[in-house]
């Protein structure tokens, strides 16, 4: 979704006229039940013209991030027979253990930001493709931070 009525708000360029509470209203026509559902929530900004001569080396290239995510694939079918997407709340009690420092840090963001018990069940099938990404074995800190941060919009704030 645009992030305000006229869609341009956060953009550089200063086009968007519109008030906090112009933009709250219009934020507040997908209810937070529909947000809930949705995984990933994250701001998109529309990039600057120079990224078009921008140099790419040191950059992952397209066949390498399929590669990688074919991989992430393979993991989760040969641990549950299904995508992590898919799992269900047994299965995050299976599959989605996390360590006592990591369980904080998802306790910490819940408390923090009102998340409902379905957005953390969301966060930690997040963390669990990101650490299959990573080819880890465990879900991390830092793969629940990265989890978390993809749920910006639920919110609006930037955590952690």
């Amino acid at each position: 979704m645009n992030p305000c009525p006229c869609g341009f708000s956060g953009d550089d360029s200063g086009r968007c006229q519109c008030s906090g509470e112009q933009i709250q209203r219009y934020r507040n026509r997908v209810s937070g039940p529909l947000l809930d559902r949705i995984d990933i929530q994250i701001e998109v900004l529309r990039p600057k013209a120079s990224i078009l001569s921008a140099s790419t080396d040191g950059i992952e290239n397209s066949a390498s991030v399929r590669e990688r995510v074919i991989q992430a694939r393979d993991i989760q079918f040969a641990r549950a027979s299904k995508t992590n997407a898919l799992m269900s709340n047994g299965d995050l009690k299976q599959f989605c253990y996390l360590k006592n420092e990591t369980l904080q840090l998802l306790e910490h963001a819940a408390e923090q930001l009102y998340l409902s018990p379905r957005a953390c069940h969301r966060i930690l099938k997040v963390s669990r493709t990101i650490a299959d990404l990573d080819q880890a074995p465990a879900i991390g800190s830092e793969h629940v931070a990265e989890a978390i941060a993809f749920r910006r919009l639920n919110t609006g704030q930037n955590y952690i």
